[in-house]
């Protein structure tokens, strides 16, 4: 059922509307949810307590722009809680930015335009593996994953390419590590949700294919997994979220009528679910 909602149904840009949210996190610690306010080039911060203040505006940040500590369509976010600090995927500007998650204030931004190391096309989803130090960028456009260190966010690795085949992306989209030691992606373009290791990218599985019926998908752009290991789909165009076992196996769907889900986050201390749709 749903608990929450914020914002209107038009879009809009005043302090707790939206134009286009794509991308959320929960700070667990804070009780807080972190939207990217895509189209308004800012960062909103909401409560998510239990009580009368619940989901009410706490801060935001962001102007439009391409200077340093200004967001074009961001889109992913993440919460380095390590490094106090936020990633956000600043995807026109082709880089992704760091913010202080205690301040609020604008630390530094890393990459360019292109497909070469330290470059960008598009990135979106984001997300940080505790175990390695590392942070994992789907560089959308460039239908691969990038692997930083998140002491020096100097480059790791990357892996994929453009294609259908196991390990291969067409615009990938939204991503999340599980304790399995696994990273889940959504293969947008593809309708298909890949499972790799954390280790070195390889490939593990697939499920998913393009249709509306269960465990079929049509354009997934988020991914979450909550405390029981269920990875959760936001479905877009087929305007619903889907959980599946995490070997792939489908096991319920939510319907969310006319809304598109885009991204999708899980509350491990309250046992929310969280979806942004436009």
């Amino acid at each position: 059922r749903i608990k929450l909602s914020i914002g209107t149904k038009q879009p809009g840009n005043a302090d707790g509307q939206f134009n286009l949210p794509s991308g959320l996190v929960f700070d667990h610690h804070r009780g807080l949810l972190l939207v990217s306010d895509t189209w308004n080039h800012r960062v909103q911060v909401f409560s998510c307590d239990d009580d009368d203040d619940g989901g009410s505006l706490v801060s935001k940040f962001g102007e439009e722009g391409n200077q340093p500590g200004q967001l074009y369509y961001p889109f992913g976010i993440a919460i380095d809680h390590d490094h106090d600090r936020i990633l956000i995927t600043d995807t026109s500007n082709s880089r992704v930015q760091s913010w202080s998650l205690s301040e609020q204030s604008f630390l530094s931004c890393i990459g360019h335009l292109g497909s070469g190391d330290l470059e960008f096309d598009s990135p979106q989803g984001i997300a940080i593996d505790k175990h390695h130090r590392r942070i994992v960028i789907v560089d959308s456009k460039n239908n691969r994953l990038v692997f930083l260190s998140s002491i020096d966010l100097s480059l790791l690795l990357s892996i994929g390419k453009h294609g259908s085949r196991p390990g291969e992306f067409y615009r990938p989209s939204g991503i999340a590590i599980d304790d399995r030691h696994r990273i889940i992606v959504c293969d947008s373009g593809n309708h298909r949700v890949q499972v790799l290791s954390l280790i070195d990218g390889s490939f593990l599985l697939e499920f998913g294919s393009e249709g509306d019926q269960p465990c079929q998908l049509n354009n997934p752009r988020g991914v979450c997994v909550d405390n029981q290991g269920r990875i959760i789909v936001a479905d877009t165009i087929n305007h619903r979220l889907q959980s599946f076992t995490h070997e792939g196996h489908h096991i319920s769907s939510f319907d969310c009528g006319s809304e598109s889900p885009w991204a999708v986050a899980f509350d491990e201390h309250r046992g929310l679910i969280a979806f942004t749709a436009g």
